[in-house]
């Protein structure tokens, strides 16, 4: 299998962290942003990442990639034989993939307007060191409204709200292992995956591991919700 990725998407990241739960071995094709892009265009009929090749087959998003591995590789299985637990797993997967993916992706560009050493580290790994080096010197103050621009700033109400959200997951995950049932599922994976944006797992390698986004990261009533991101991490041998 091929798994054409950008390696800091949350939703590669979710498809990495099923792949590693169920014991199977993909190559990880970075893709380069523009060319490369074009390139999965040909491949899959669109251009954004996750795509898998599994064979003759090419599975494009996160959510369909996972059936499809569900599927062909139903152990251990990530959705419940129960219709209403799997049910509410599926549920909670969609809310991680939209509602909370859209407030993580806004409030970790906004923090890197400000952060160089989260910028620059977020960059694709095929970036020439000189252009690396030159969005690491850009200040805040030309960044900043470019992200305002593209409407990828969070209204104080939008991230209280988000750290509303977090809150309350937190106090779930507080005194249980998984978030439905008594084993591990896709919802909790695709909530995981995102919580990564936040706040960088030891997997994310040197400069991002630990960092994150100010408000969220050190947030210490998300502390637990951390905790048991890295202890599903960890299930996953993705610690």
């Amino acid at each position: 299998m091929d798994l054409y990725q950008f390696r800091h998407s949350a939703f590669c990241e979710k498809v990495r962290l099923i792949l590693a739960l169920k014991g199977l071995e993909a190559n990880l094709v970075e893709v380069t942003p523009g060319l490369g892009q074009v390139e999965l265009f040909r491949l899959s009929g669109q251009r954004q990442v996750p795509v898998l090749v599994d064979g003759a087959e090419v599975i494009a998003d996160s959510s369909a990639i996972a059936l499809h591995l569900e599927e062909r590789h139903p152990l251990p299985p990530l959705l419940p034989a129960d219709r209403r637990s799997r049910a509410r797993v599926l549920l909670l997967e969609d809310w991680a993939d939209t509602s909370l993916a859209a407030g993580v992706r806004q409030a970790l560009l906004q923090a890197a307007a400000s952060d160089p050493v989260l910028r620059t580290a977020l960059l694709p790994q095929a970036t020439p060191p000189s252009l690396r080096r030159l969005v690491g010197a850009l200040p805040a103050g030309v960044i900043a409204p470019v992200s305002e621009a593209v409407g990828q700033v969070l209204a104080p109400c939008e991230l209280a709200q988000l750290r509303r959200n977090l809150e309350q997951l937190s106090l779930l995950v507080a005194d249980r292992a998984y978030l439905e049932g008594d084993q591990l599922s896709l919802a909790d994976l695709a909530v995981v995956a995102q919580l990564g944006l936040l706040r960088f797992p030891v997997s994310a390698g040197v400069p991002l591991a630990g960092r994150g986004v100010e408000g969220f990261a050190d947030h210490p009533l998300l502390e637990p919700l951390f905790s048991w991101r890295d202890r599903i991490l960890s299930a996953a041998g993705r610690a």
